[in-house]
């Protein structure tokens, strides 16, 4: 974790700068270069180019991503420039640039071009920082401005959320006195409205020079590492502490532990406005659809009292997906059974799961953290807001069923019929059918239909391993989704249903994808159809609110 930021200068870094590697989206061009020990993005377009030289190499376990500054005249850049992310991401598991945000739900762009400053979008959560600063709005509580350090508790139901009471306000108002000197201002105002200078400074003028160390480091879960290095006495806290405050309810150790993953792990990336259980970003929001919210989705879900995420992952492990492996097994319901031990036995695992408590259905994640969210290497992850796939608010809200993401021949009605016998259940059919429009249907291929963009990456990524070629006219038409990601779900499952590679360059113009996709399904003898290529269509209630 803690290369998860790295000073470029004398850092490992695996993407192919030496190369000069490029990226070619539209008319631009993106070229990985290297002079010395110095490395460099150049942009070629026909609106003018930039040099940007690499000062920061962001991630690196599945994908390294990049931070510079401009190169103007010569081969220097300004002592003050601001450093911007660079819009080429390096995935390690293919040996293959990506447009940098285009891992996340980020509508088409028109052209390549370096992204917002380092220092204001990624410092908080790739780095470790002041523990304070994460809990300036979370002292102001409902209504306080919007910054990137914020504590999860804003984005969980009131019933999941701690408060921070202040306890001392003159001893909270010398603390945050303390921090505005330390970010170059001065105290102007007491209270409430000096905790909103505060903000607007953290805003503002927080940098590199600010955090405690670049990259993960003790301090980032564990607080007052720092002081526990200097005396081992005083032992570090996972839940904040101070003088001048309370957090209520007294959190477990549990919640503590979790919260500590869930300060970065939290996120719902990219103002997409959909989330999972049918819920919207800025209103009612369900858990997310992607990954690094895992932290957030947890906490909304059936365990978060008792159970912490390092029951699962490691974080000190060299290897950090050994653990997770293991997990995803048998012996891993061992977790489960720690609570849940009216399970144990093949017996009463088999009269509750209804399956094979020795087949793959015998293992508990694979119902109750279904694989139906995307990941950072255009696969699926599992779903960390632990529940029942039987939950009205999936069954109803959400598409597919969890239950088709194994059984995806089966009809929506056989399956909420199944559902309904084994769990003494009962679904509304008017609501499934809003969703599904013909419950004779298997799941799937409505769902990609006219589901949601997360909801089709998820009929997609299933149909492709499912090498559904029946589907291949549908899975085609969503190269051209207005959300890239979900188009690399789509040429992914495409190029699985009919068994070769169709080389579909989704750099390309949207007519240009369009062409390629066609001229793929020609040549395997698939008619495109051009109904299925007409404007895609949307379920009942499904008019996307727009980005905020």
């Amino acid at each position: 974790m803690h290369r998860m930021t790295r000073v470029a200068d004398g850092a490992e870094i695996a993407a192919p700068f030496d190369s000069g590697a490029s990226l070619r989206f539209k008319a631009d061009t993106a070229r990985l270069e290297r002079r010395g020990p110095d490395r460099f993005v150049r942009i070629e377009s026909p609106r003018g180019g930039a040099l940007f030289r690499v000062t920061k190499v962001i991630g690196g376990h599945h994908r390294e991503d990049f931070a510079g500054v401009e190169v103007r005249s010569g081969d220097s850049a300004p002592s003050n420039a601001d450093e911007q992310i660079l819009p080429v991401s390096f995935l390690r598991a293919t040996g293959t640039l990506r447009y940098k945000g285009y891992s996340v739900m980020l509508r088409e762009r028109p052209y390549l071009q370096a992204g917002p400053v380092w220092k204001k979008t990624c410092i908080f959560c790739h780095n470790t920082s002041p523990y304070l600063s994460s809990l300036l709005g979370a002292f102001v509580g409902r209504g306080a401005r919007k910054y990137q350090a914020s504590v999860v508790d804003a984005m969980l139901p009131p019933d999941r959320a701690w408060r921070y009471e202040v306890t001392d306000a003159e001893a909270l108002d010398d603390a945050l006195a303390d921090e505005l000197r330390a970010l170059g201002t001065t105290a102007s105002s007491k209270g409430r409205a000096r905790i909103g200078q505060t903000i607007e400074a953290t805003r503002e003028r927080f940098g590199a020079a600010e955090l405690v160390e670049i990259g993960i480091g003790c301090e980032s879960c564990h607080g007052g590492a720092r002081a526990h290095a200097a005396d081992p006495s005083v032992k570090p806290s996972y839940a904040p502490r101070a003088s001048f405050m309370k957090v209520t309810p007294a959190p477990t150790d549990a919640q503590a532990k979790t919260r500590a993953c869930a300060r970065c792990h939290q996120v719902l990336f990219s103002r997409y406005p959909w989330t999972w259980e049918g819920g919207r970003r800025n209103e009612d929001a369900g858990g997310s659809h992607i990954n690094s919210g895992e932290g957030r989705d947890f906490l909304l879900g059936g365990c978060a009292s008792k159970m912490t995420c390092t029951a699962c992952h490691d974080p000190h492990a060299a290897d950090g997906s050994a653990k997770p492996r293991e997990v995803d097994s048998i012996a891993g319901n061992a977790i489960c059974l720690g609570c849940h031990a009216k399970y144990a036995g093949d017996d009463a695992l088999r009269a509750h799961a209804h399956h094979d408590p020795r087949g793959e259905a015998g293992v508990c994640i694979r119902c109750h953290m279904p694989k139906k969210n995307m990941s950072l290497d255009s696969k699926l992850g599992r779903y960390h807001r632990i529940g029942s796939p039987t939950d009205p608010l999936r069954v109803l809200r959400d598409r597919p069923l969890e239950c088709a993401l194994c059984h995806a021949d089966k009809s929506t009605e056989s399956l909420v019929g199944t559902m309904e016998t084994w769990w003494n259940k009962r679904y509304d059919r008017g609501s499934l059918r809003a969703l599904y429009s013909d419950l004779a249907r298997p799941t799937l291929l409505p769902t990609l239909a006219s589901g949601k963009p997360h909801e089709q990456a998820v009929a997609l990524f299933v149909l492709g391993q499912r090498k559904e070629r029946t589907a291949a006219a549908l899975i085609a038409r969503q190269t051209v989704n207005e959300y890239p990601l979900v188009r690399e779900y789509a040429r992914a499952a495409l190029d699985a249903v009919l068994g070769r590679s169709c080389a579909i360059d989704l750099g390309a113009e949207t007519k240009a994808i369009e062409a390629a996709a066609r001229a793929c399904l020609a040549a395997a003898g698939i008619a495109p159809g051009n109904d299925v290529w007409g404007a895609p269509a949307a379920a009942a209630g499904d008019a996307d609110p727009g980005e905020d």
